[in-house]
């Protein structure tokens, strides 16, 4: 341990504290105390995000949630919806932060719980992901032990791109996993990922959801607004970021033996210019329309748009966006990596497409476009998957479980 010595003082100095150590607390009558980490929140808008957000709002209990404050213009403390926010440190010129600035974060949002919890005890502390918030959580854990840690873990990056960023901090980050008294994972990808690294507690898996009352009105595909030129919608909802492959399904549809398609993608990232190049240099930028970022609030009405799904993912969590997609009736297309082979059943569900494969992704995306039939069967069966096993009422009511358990221990 010479060269992570510092680690041993860090926990020995954390679990050094029977003056201040809470006494046992059960859930209180009016609900529990839950204290949240989590490097964004609203109105940052991500998959982690939403899931707090609908979470949250359907459980009777009291929520604390310490975020980094990203922009200026937010408040330092405001309540949304059934969260208490709590907004940690000065924004930065980078939107992200600087590693350093969310170093800070992981320093002063445990801080800032320790206050909030000397003023009203937590009866769980819930960490957003393995990552900045997570050692926050642990370093709460570590100074109240009797106090039980809820891990989620949401991460959609590979593992190999995961361990990279973790680097000489890998012992501290694999104690997260170690003193996690409970952990949820919202795919079964994730839940091995946590097991290889050093979990021994309950692990369960309760995926994302789907807001059902959202695309209830947007579910028939065929109807169609963009279609008035007799030409097939191709959709994407993505982060513009390498994982997510939105540059094979450029070159994808290039590739397609059909001129009869538009391709719309939603989302902002910071390969926007090198993805617009792309489509220049292959000659297709009249057939793409970038549409930057879009409220997840009007998501559905270009989803009801459009006629197929697609997105070449490299590494994927779970996969919200295709099964956004499903929920609002449309057949998707994805690859057969993480998360997404919870719900993707080739043939059935959705059509799998090779990794790093364009010409296998155009033949599949003209297939859909030909076989009207292969349409309308994968929509109807990808829907009620979606409607059976991925509403957000059905989500919450299994983290209200946990959290029960985790009160009980």
């Amino acid at each position: 341990m010479n060269r992570y010595g510092n680690l041993s003082k860090i926990t020995k100095f954390m679990t050094n504290n029977k003056n201040n150590k809470s006494s046992e607390i059960g859930p209180p009558s009016n609900g529990m105390r839950i204290g949240i980490f989590s490097l964004a929140y609203a109105p940052f808008v991500g998959g982690a995000e939403v899931a707090i957000k609908e979470i949250t709002e359907r459980l009777p209990h009291n929520f604390v949630c310490f975020t980094r404050k990203f922009d200026k213009k937010w408040s330092d403390k405001e309540k949304i919806g059934n969260v208490k926010v709590i907004r940690i440190g000065k924004p930065s010129r980078q939107y992200y932060g600087h590693f350093f600035k969310k170093i800070i974060y992981v320093f002063c949002a445990w801080r800032a719980a320790e206050r909030a919890h000397k003023t009203e005890p937590f009866n769980v502390i819930w960490a957003m992901m393995a990552s900045y918030a997570g050692i926050a959580a642990l370093f709460f854990k570590l100074r109240h032990p009797e106090i039980p840690l809820l891990l989620t873990l949401q991460e959609g990056d590979s593992e190999a791109r995961i361990l990279s960023r973790v680097n000489i901090f890998y012992p501290l980050w694999r104690l997260l996993f170690k003193k996690a008294d409970y952990i949820q994972t919202i795919s079964n990808y994730l839940a091995d990922f946590a097991r290889r690294h050093g979990a021994k507690c309950p692990i369960e898996i309760v995926p994302n959801g789907v807001n059902l009352n959202v695309f209830q009105t947007h579910s028939n595909y065929a109807n169609n607004n963009l279609n008035s030129s007799n030409h097939k919608i191709i959709i994407t909802t993505s982060r513009l970021v390498h994982k997510n492959g939105i540059d094979v399904l450029i070159r994808a549809v290039a590739q397609s033996p059909t001129t009869n398609y538009r391709l719309l993608i939603l989302g902002s990232g910071p390969d926007e210019k090198k993805l617009k190049k792309l489509a220049k240099n292959l000659g297709i930028e009249d057939k793409i329309k970038f549409l930057g970022h879009i409220e997840p609030n009007d998501v559905p009405k270009y989803l009801a748009q459009a006629d197929i799904f697609a997105r070449a993912s490299r590494s994927e969590g779970l996969g919200n966006s295709f099964l956004e997609a499903m929920g609002a009736g449309l057949p998707v297309i994805g690859t057969n990596i993480g998360g997404i082979k919870d719900f993707l059943i080739d043939g059935e569900t959705g059509l799998f497409v090779k990794i790093d494969d364009p010409k296998d992704l155009a033949e599949k995306i003209s297939r859909l476009m030909e076989n009207e039939a292969l349409r309308k069967k994968l929509s109807k069966n990808g829907r009620e998957l979606v409607i059976k096993k991925y509403s957000w009422d059905l989500v919450a009511e299994k983290m209200e479980k946990i959290f029960n358990k985790l009160c009980a221990f």
